[in-house]
């Protein structure tokens, strides 16, 4: 299939042939009517001979106004010096052999003698019409370039905003299914633990307690579904959903799991996407609170640096060796780690910091760095 764009110069080349022919029509036609009004009803030269040269000589010069299009033609890409004195030569090259023309054929039709004495005042006046031919013409392939010009753009503006369009609702479809494969990586996850939870309590006969589970996951979960992946989030918002599953957490490992959690009041309201910290909350119980004897402490700091956020996520670790670095998967907590990680390339492409390393205590500390965004509540 032909791009739109390739066919425009050939449509515009046919409009520009149409053009040539509507001004050899209208322009000799006016030229026939102005002689029959203005010199044969003047001079009452009403005989079928005058009207007969009348036409002729019409006739002769639209033919040799075609020679002229050759011309203009042949020397169109030439310096525009080159063309103006090229294009007054043929001029007067047209006009000269036009007023021969006509002054034989008058005298021939009409048998008048001595016409050759006004041989001047008939080859000025065939220099004035050719000259005025010449500029009609000139205009309308001027406006014909123009115009040219004016659809091309036109077409390619035309087929930019539809590849623009194209390519963001692509991208955005990709960041979307990105999103929400993100999401469906982590639900199961949490799921299972949580559901192991509850069946644990239903063995040991803690119904109260199991229901009570229950109800705090249908509220995370109820939070989860309304808030979408890739929307951000008020950062107290984010601790209160935390919370949600801590408490989960906390019903199953009672006082083995200690929570201390601090958020300067002057980022509660920064904005950063929904349940970012949940999978690593999730990791610090599964791989540091579940895996040590006396269980530990999950620590989470929220401060502003500059324009930035500064958050800070640790837990006391299992006492195993934890791999320092940046961006790298530790102690097998990859998945949770990689979903932070592609969660925040997507929602801020390069401008993000994220650091992996060791705790005071010997654990996991996530310290990520995000631009300092205000929700549309601190905004009021």
């Amino acid at each position: 299939m032909k791009s739109p764009l390739k066919a425009v110069p050939r449509l515009r080349a046919e409009n520009r042939f149409h053009y040539i022919w509507v001004l050899q029509i209208v322009f000799w036609a006016g030229f026939v009517l102005v002689t029959f009004t203005t010199l044969t009803l003047w001079y009452e030269q009403t005989s079928w001979a005058y009207i007969g040269h009348n036409l002729l000589q019409a006739v002769i010069a639209a033919l040799l106004s075609l020679i002229l299009h050759l011309i203009f033609n042949a020397i169109w890409e030439l310096p525009i010096t080159v063309r103006i004195v090229v294009g007054l030569l043929a001029v007067l090259v047209v006009a000269l052999a036009w007023t021969a023309f006509r002054i034989a054929s008058f005298m021939w039709i009409t048998e008048e003698e001595n016409v050759w004495s006004d041989f001047g005042g008939w080859f000025f006046g065939a220099i004035f019409i050719f000259l005025c031919w010449s500029t009609l013409y000139h205009g309308i392939r001027y406006f014909y370039l123009l115009d040219s010009e004016h659809h091309m753009k036109l077409q390619a503006e035309a087929l930019v905003g539809a590849e623009h369009i194209k390519r963001l609702n692509a991208e955005s479809a990709a960041k979307e299914a990105q999103l929400q494969m993100l999401r469906y990586q982590l639900n199961p996850h949490f799921l299972f633990n949580t559901l192991n939870a509850i069946s644990s309590l239903v063995q040991l006969n803690k119904a109260e307690q199991a229901n009570g589970v229950i109800v705090r996951l249908s509220r995370f979960l109820r939070y989860s579904l309304d808030n979408n992946p890739d929307l951000k989030v008020p950062l107290r918002r984010e601790i209160d959903a935390l919370m949600l599953y801590l408490e989960i957490e906390k019903t199953r490992f009672e006082e083995r799991l200690h929570l201390d959690f601090q958020v300067d009041p002057d980022v509660e309201d920064a904005l950063l996407p929904s349940l970012l910290f949940q999978p690593l909350i999730e990791n610090s119980v599964k791989y540091a609170i579940a895996k040590s004897p006396n269980g530990g402490a999950i620590r989470f700091r929220a401060s502003k640096a500059g324009e930035r956020v500064r958050l800070v996520l640790s837990d006391t670790g299992s006492n195993k060796t934890v791999e320092s670095s940046r961006g790298k998967r530790s102690g097998g907590r990859g998945i949770g780690l990689k979903n932070t990680l592609d969660r925040l390339k997507i929602a801020y492409g390069e401008d993000f910091s994220f650091d992996l390393g060791s705790s005071d205590s010997g654990g996991l500390q996530t310290t990520i760095e995000i631009p300092y965004e205000a929700s549309a509540e601190e905004l009021v």
